[in-house]
């Protein structure tokens, strides 16, 4: 690919190594709430994404009012993947969506979702969940996807649909036919995927060149890993993700990789790695400077 446009428009060279660093499942419990707002008067992270069906949800609304200059997302979920908290459509209860299992919540597996959900009932599901937390007084910054579900055909097309109608970014990947190959796509698909993507960009909308998680299932030595994979970034924007919570019942209770979450709580609260980041030469943004990209575009 040639080098991300985005880059020269921000002020940035090509060969410069840009990130985003990342919160996501802001909202799932209580424990990342309290991180985030922590994370974010430590100054580290850049960005992050709240799940609007989330019980939490009202609290982190309510954070974003206090604190408007906060870098924040909707991280549009369409699953509920853990066993004792649960969250389901806030646009339907109606079974014939597609969108619900036979417990009532969200199915827990994308690929279960993928491939029941009606696209007309995804599609207003993804738009009352922007709607909701613009409503309640978030100023959003971009649109990004839980487990990566929206990532699939059926559902590209409203995801698309609703970052140009908001003036959003999405996070989408500027791949050519050899990368989207490497992701596991036909050469039929991964041609119609790199098109897409050219189209996109054509459009103004600001393209991701790689994304990045730390594993939630290694939580030793989490500081020694972060530097690791932040040293390896190569040229071009990374979306880095992680998962920060602090370290409560509730949390433990939720999800069983909770040490990985609290692992990434402290690390993005330590002073070696926020200096480490500062002298890497990685270039820190957020999604606020994308969003005045495309909406100036």
């Amino acid at each position: 690919m040639n080098p991300n446009p985005v880059l020269r428009r921000l002020g940035f060279a090509d060969d410069d190594r840009v990130a985003i660093i990342h919160t996501d499942d802001i909202g799932m419990g209580q424990a990342t709430v309290s991180a985030f707002a922590e994370l974010v008067d430590f100054g580290l992270i850049s960005s992050g994404a709240v799940m609007v069906p989330c019980p939490w949800f009202p609290q982190v609304a309510a954070y974003c009012r206090q604190h408007p200059q906060v870098d924040l997302g909707v991280h549009l979920t369409l699953t509920s993947e853990h066993d004792h908290c649960r969250w389901g459509p806030i646009s339907t209860r109606d079974p014939a969506s597609g969108l619900i299992d036979e417990e009532g919540y969200f199915h827990r597996r994308s690929e279960e979702v993928q491939a029941h959900g009606d696209p007309a009932a995804a599609q207003l599901e993804l738009q009352a969940q922007v709607a909701r937390a613009l409503a309640a007084g978030i100023d959003v910054t971009h649109i990004d996807t839980h487990m990566g579900t929206v990532a699939h055909p059926k559902f590209v097309p409203a995801y698309v649909q609703l970052a140009l109608q908001h003036g959003l970014p999405p996070m989408i990947l500027r791949l050519d036919e050899a990368g989207w190959r490497k992701m596991g796509m036909d050469s039929e698909t991964a041609t119609f995927a790199a098109q897409f993507v050219q189209q996109l960009e054509a459009q103004g909308l600001p393209l991701l060149d790689y994304l990045v998680a730390l594993p939630l299932d290694q939580p030793a030595d989490r500081v020694e890993l972060a530097k690791k994979t932040f040293g390896s970034l190569p040229p071009g924007l990374t979306h880095f993700i992680i998962h920060p919570a602090q370290d409560t019942p509730e949390l433990r209770a939720i999800t069983p990789n909770w040490q990985g979450r609290a692992a990434d709580y402290q690390a993005f609260t330590s002073e070696e790695l926020r200096d480490y980041v500062k002298n890497s030469g990685v270039r820190v943004i957020g999604y606020r400077a994308l969003r005045e990209l495309m909406r100036a575009k």
